[in-house]
């Protein structure tokens, strides 16, 4: 109690909520208070016994069948409960005996084990004596005469395998626990690492506790030096809040008006290729034109030669004849209309540079945070003041940690824990040496029962290897006679210690068997502690004995599954054991009236942003001229009907190349090479002036389309452009208040909110991690999972199991060997067959062989 009282005072520096809190997330920043520092425990709880543990399987299985029944809770409850008095009427009350019944029928499985084993202790010696009296008296098999029958070799051999049977199951039954014996002894010597390792978590959870209450101490400053940045740099902190969240608006409107910008600079460049390219393409198609016109002429000229009057040129002249129509221009640009007149307001437009007017706005909105800045002064006045108020409270828990009587708390736990450590290491020798009397006792009980095998291996042994079937009871060797009294040797001692056997089996099956039923098993599965947790069992005027012990208040609901629980997951101590109750932090980290002092001074900011300008009427206007130039009167499907023609019609390569075709089919001569002429130069009128026409048209298309996209709904773009700037420039003027009060309010809760992540993480680590209380679990691990029930119990089960194997099979073990002795033992007299051809039921006359047979009358053997 001691020790619990003093780990209270421990952790004064905790929270006074006895269930953890989720961490307070402030809006923006959380606070990095890094690791509370903390060792490892050394300790583990969990015992591997190794091949030993089927035994203890089987043990625990063979206890199930003997005592089926699950953990009995309200019995118990009951019986702790319940009043019995010295006198005998105290226990004749009804109640009384209905809770003695319950507890029989409880243990009516051990009773009845135990009952037979008391019958076995009672019985088999007074057998024993009986038997021997009665040998004594030439009775019970005693007589050394045995009567010769022709099923005697079947019964030897059964006889002899029983016991050499029942010797086995003696043999693994001793090996149990010979290993039982073993394996206790070595656990008890190798305990003393597992105590000391115990001993070792219980100094690191000493002495961390105080380091750790320092680094939850020392963390204040982190609070406040984040605090006080923040403070410092409230203007650009502020600033960039209100600039993020006014940007929301501006920046999409200014973007807006930038691509315009961008629009009408495109819009001019597309109207001069559409000047340039329609002039270049007027001209062009008079030159083609032209060209054209001279290049059929000639060609007609030389189809009308007199060579193509001959048969075999006739045709061929006639198709180019038909074909010369083709050589002809397709489009027609003389007709479009010109572009200048929008062209001229565009370059109006341009003279005022729209895109400076923009990035001039972009600028005013930056300054934001300057003017932010320049407007929280009266912020940082009070910086000071504020700092004053954080080494303050600083200051105060610094104080009041140092007021706590940790050190001498500590120092006297040390104290006790080490008188404590000595003390164990000075009687654990004794312990030590206590075993090694209970090892030598069980090492006795076991070489009881080896010395009955080696009487029982030794008379199969001698009796099997020196029988002689040829020969009469009276005539068999000493071998065999031999073999005979170890097996009557092996029985007597059977009878002198089989008692013995079975008073230690009886002992240690009650005692060990109820302690792995009512405290093993009800310990793993957290039973026991629920029956340890009812109301007034430990104490007849507490609800709740625990409570009561640590805080002299009773009513608190402190259960010892929960503490058990808490430690067992590692918690701090002050959850486990609900330390608030002794201490209410809340008064010590009341840091609220600083707090509202700080967000009164910060909701006191006032700023203006009026001067932010992000677009002129200079712009605007700029906007209403572009979406008045005219652009959208431009005849666009004139000019894509024109584009989309070819400039020819017919392609002039294929042409010329069809032509030159038809020259090959024509005979050798001047006409040949005059066609081929002519379509060489009208390759030549395609590569110098079709090709440049073509690419001219295709800026003609660029441009043209471009300038189709923009002039679409401009003037209702321009206008949202401008609705846009106005919208954004009236939240600034007249709802930017708006803006700023909120954000302002974000930034005291970020400042504020870092003292109360501090609070919160304080609460957090005393919680879960400041004085982690598994020791205290592992050393009740220790001294019942581990000592109690892994080494003690289930070494002790395993013992009276196998010890009580052997003892039991000792009685047809006594039988066998008496049956069989008498197969293997010399006789004084024996019956002697006849053939079975003579008569006289088979028997010889005694006067013919001279032996004495006193009971040759008799009928029946003696035994």
């Amino acid at each position: 109690m001691a020790v619990g009282l003093c780990l209270l005072l421990l952790l004064f520096c905790g929270s006074t909520m006895s269930e953890v809190q989720p961490i307070y997330k402030p809006p923006p920043g959380t606070l990095d208070f890094g690791f509370v520092p903390a060792k490892t425990y050394d300790t583990g709880v969990y015992h591997e016994p190794g091949p030993i543990g089927i035994l203890f399987k089987i043990v625990h299985a063979f206890l199930y069948l003997v005592q089926p029944n699950s953990f009995p809770q309200d019995l118990i409850r009951k019986l702790a409960q319940q009043k019995f008095g010295n006198t005998q009427s105290d226990y004749q009350k009804p109640e009384n005996v209905v809770l003695t019944l319950q507890a029989i029928y409880y243990e009516i499985g051990f009773i009845v084990s135990a009952a037979l084993g008391l019958l076995f202790i009672l019985l088999l010696p007074l057998v024993g004596l009986c038997f021997c009296m009665c040998r004594c008296c030439d009775n019970c098999g005693g007589e050394m005469h045995q009567r010769q029958k022709k099923n005697a070799d079947c019964q030897r051999s059964c006889f002899a395998t029983f016991l050499f049977v029942a010797s086995l199951i003696i043999s693994v039954g001793v090996l149990c626990a010979y290993a039982a014996n073993q394996h206790l002894t070595s656990q008890v010597r190798g305990a003393k690492k597992l105590v000391n390792s115990n001993f070792k978590d219980l100094k690191i959870f000493l002495n961390d506790t105080p380091a750790q209450i320092d680094y939850l101490v020392s963390q204040y400053n982190t609070t406040k030096d984040k605090a006080l940045s923040d403070l410092n740099n409230v203007g650009p902190l502020l600033g960039s809040r209100v600039q993020e969240q006014l940007g929301k608006e501006v920046r999409p409107a200014l973007d807006a008006a930038l691509t315009m910008a961008g629009a009408i600079r495109e819009t001019k460049e597309a109207l001069e290729n559409v000047s340039v390219s329609v002039e270049v393409l007027q001209e062009g198609t008079e030159r083609l034109h032209a060209n054209l016109t001279d290049v059929k002429m000639h060609l007609s000229n030389t189809l009308n030669d007199s060579a193509c009057s001959a048969v075999q040129a006739a045709s061929t002249c006639n198709i180019i004849k038909n074909s010369l129509h083709q050589l002809n221009i397709n489009a027609n640009f003389s007709g479009l209309p010109g572009v200048s007149s929008q062209l001229a307001k565009v370059n109006d437009v341009l003279k005022i540079d729209l895109s400076s007017l923009v990035q001039k706005g972009y600028a005013s909105f930056n300054d934001t945070p300057d003017l932010v800045v320049n407007q929280t002064r009266n912020i940082l006045s009070a910086v000071p003041y504020i700092k004053t108020v954080l080494e303050t409270i600083g200051a105060n828990i610094s104080s009041f940690t140092k007021n706590l009587p940790v050190e001498k708390i500590l120092a006297d736990l040390t104290i006790y824990l080490t008188q404590s450590e000595a003390y164990v290491q000075d009687y654990f020798p004794v312990v030590e040496q206590y075993d090694f009397y209970r090892w030598l006792g069980c090492l006795i009980l076991c070489c009881m029962v080896v010395l009955i095998l080696v009487f029982y291996y030794l008379g199969l042994l001698c009796g099997t290897c020196g029988y002689d079937k040829h020969a009469s009871p009276t005539t068999r060797g000493c071998i065999s006679n031999t073999g005979g009294n170890f097996l009557m040797a092996g029985v007597g001692f059977s009878f002198l210690f089989s008692w013995v056997l079975m008073t230690v089996v009886v002992l240690t099956f009650v005692t060990g068997g109820n302690v792995e039923k009512l405290v093993c098993e009800p310990f793993e599965d957290k039973t026991l502690f629920k029956v340890l947790d009812t109301p007034y069992l430990l104490n007849h005027h507490w609800k709740n004995y625990l409570s009561g012990i640590l805080f002299k208040n009773p009513n608190i609901n402190l259960t010892f599954e929960k503490v058990y629980s808490d430690c067992k997951e590692n918690k701090g101590i002050y959850t486990s054991l609900h330390l608030e109750h002794l201490f209410n932090i809340n008064e010590f980290l009341n840091i609220s009236m600083y707090t509202e002092d700080v967000a009164l001074r910060i909701e006191h900011i006032q700023i203006n942003l009026s001067k932010i300008i992000l677009l002129d009427e200079i712009g605007k206007e700029n906007l209403l001229n572009f979406s008045s130039s005219g652009i959208e009167g431009i005849n666009f499907a004139a000019y894509l009907t024109e584009i989309n023609k070819s400039v020819t019609k017919v392609d002039l390569l294929s042409f010329a190349n069809d032509l030159e075709a038809r020259a090959d089919q024509l005979p050798k001569g001047a006409l040949e090479n005059a066609l081929k002429g002519h379509a060489n130069s009208i390759r030549m009128i395609h590569n110098q002036q079709v090709v440049p026409l073509e690419q001219a048209m295709s800026t003609l298309n660029q441009s043209i389309r471009l300038l189709k996209r923009t002039s679409s709904e401009l003037m209702v773009k321009v206008k949202n452009v401008i609705s846009a700037v106005n919208a954004a420039q009236l939240l600034i003027n007249n709802n930017a208040s708006q803006v700023i009060v909120q954000e302002t309010k974000k930034f005291m809760d970020t400042v504020i909110g870092y003292f109360e992540q501090y609070v919160e993480w304080v609460k957090e680590s005393i919680a879960m991690e400041v004085a982690a209380c598994k020791p205290i679990a592992n050393v009740i691990d220790t001294a019942v999972d581990i000592f109690l029930c892994s080494y003690v119990a289930d070494s002790v089960n395993t013992f009276w199991f196998g010890l009580g194997g052997s003892s039991i099979f000792l009685i047809p073990a006594i039988i066998f060997a008496v049956k069989l002795s008498k197969y293997y033992r010399r006789m004084d007299t024996e019956d002697v067959y006849d053939d079975m051809e003579n008569g006289n039921n088979g028997y010889h006359k005694e006067h013919f062989y001279g032996i004495h047979n006193p009971v040759i009358t008799s009928s029946v053997e003696q035994w």
